[in-house]
């Protein structure tokens, strides 16, 4: 079984929404025994909080189902656990170096399966949840395409 992780700056909004949106795309396409997923932080700023309150509004304007949520910060031991490490933008990668020993050079862009290279951008500060679920959404099916 792959193992994926999304990875953000503080594990509320786009990380969060990310493995959300593909546990629901997992459990559609009937995926449950070839792929799992979870989601971390790369600061301890929202450590313990719940998913922001408007992405939690976005997830439910989508039916995607999710659950209570405790943000954590990525350890090496997840890194250990993990096939693919996907991250949002290049702050996330630059912490992530920071964190982790990529010794599997497993820690990639969110858009990496993508014909072009953009950074999925924080909705906390912009308010573009609509946005950042639509990329998010489109990045994971690329992703499933491409490692299934």
């Amino acid at each position: 079984m792959l193992t994926i992780i999304f990875v953000c700056h503080g594990n509320i909004c786009r990380s969060v929404a990310a493995e959300y949106i593909l546990k629901k795309k997992i459990n559609d396409l009937h995926l449950e025994d070839r792929l799992c997923c979870f989601s971390r932080a790369t600061s301890n700023e929202e450590i313990g909080n719940d998913i922001y309150p408007p992405m939690k509004d976005e997830l439910r304007k989508r039916g995607i189902p999710f659950t209570r949520h405790f943000a954590e910060r990525i350890t090496q031991k997840d890194y250990d656990l993990a096939d693919y490490i996907f991250y949002m933008d290049n702050n996330n990668k630059r912490y992530l170096n920071f964190l982790l020993d990529d010794y599997k050079n497993i820690i990639k862009p969110i858009t990496c399966f993508d014909d072009y290279n953009f950074e999925i951008e924080d909705p906390w500060y912009t308010d573009n949840f609509k946005k950042v679920c639509d990329e998010l959404s489109k990045e994971i099916d690329l992703i499933i395409k491409n490692i299934i």
